[in-house]
This record gives C-alpha cells, sequence and structure tokens, in this order.
C-alpha cells in the first residue's frame, strides 16, 4: 500500500491517505488522487523520517508527511511546521535547525527565539 499527502494551494498538507502501491503502475496515483480530490497529490514513505528509512530502504521525499506539513518543491521534501523563523531547512537530514547548535553538556536547553540562544534548564538526570 502507498500513502498519499493532499496538499493545499500553500503546499500545507491537509490530509494523508492510503492508496495503491506505487508498483501498481496502472496509473500515475498522484495524478489519479489528484484528480480525485481536486488537488496536488504527492506519494510520501511511511518509513522515512529524518530523511533516513527506518527499515534500511530507499528514503524518500524527507519525512512522511503529516497534516500541517508543507512540501518544498525545491528540496522535494516534506517538512514539519518550522519551530522558529531563524532556523533553517538541514537537507542533510530534513530537519529544521537552529542557527547554533544546542549544547551537548547533558543539561536540557529551550530555545529563546528573541535573544537567538539557547537556554540551559538544568541538568537532565538531577531527580526532582
Amino acid at each position: 500500500m502507498g500513502h498519499y499527502a493532499l496538499l493545499n494551494s500553500a503546499n500545507v498538507v491537509t490530509q494523508v491517505i492510503t492508496g495503491k502501491d506505487e508498483t501498481d503502475t496502472t496509473y500515475d496515483w498522484e495524478e489519479y488522487y489528484g484528480n480525485f480530490h481536486n488537488c496536488t497529490v504527492k506519494r510520501t514513505s511511511y518509513n522515512t523520517i529524518k530523511n533516513s528509512h527506518q527499515n534500511g530502504g530507499t528514503v524518500f521525499r524527507g519525512n512522511y508527511a503529516g497534516i500541517g506539513y508543507t512540501y518544498y518543491i525545491d528540496s522535494d521534501y516534506f517538512m514539519p511546521p518550522k519551530s522558529y523563523s531563524s532556523w533553517v531547512l538541514s537537507t542533510a537530514d530534513a530537519t529544521w535547525q537552529a542557527p547554533s547548535a544546542m549544547p551537548t553538556d547533558g543539561n536540557n536547553y529551550n530555545w529563546d527565539e528573541d535573544n537567538q540562544t539557547w537556554i540551559n534548564l538544568g541538568n537532565a538526570s538531577a531527580g526532582g
């Protein structure tokens, strides 16, 4: 079975449906479902997350599409909503990246968009 993302005019996913597997070449299934639903439709891979196939198969379109995700034509990726306006698309792993890397010192951090920095929330292993 295949999965297909229905897109609105801004390329935002409004629905994901289960349909014919792409190995069934009776039709171009993106076109077929697009005509049926009167919108643009793009196939999506249930096993592709962060530009990696979870079962070692072929990576397809960056991420499995979810409602509210955007299809980026230039990168041919589905991306979740952008967390912060300063973050940029990483085509290497199909994720949004902050302008600076989060510290890896074992503490928990939140991004502070106003100050463009990571806020230390404390030690992840501390009890409380």
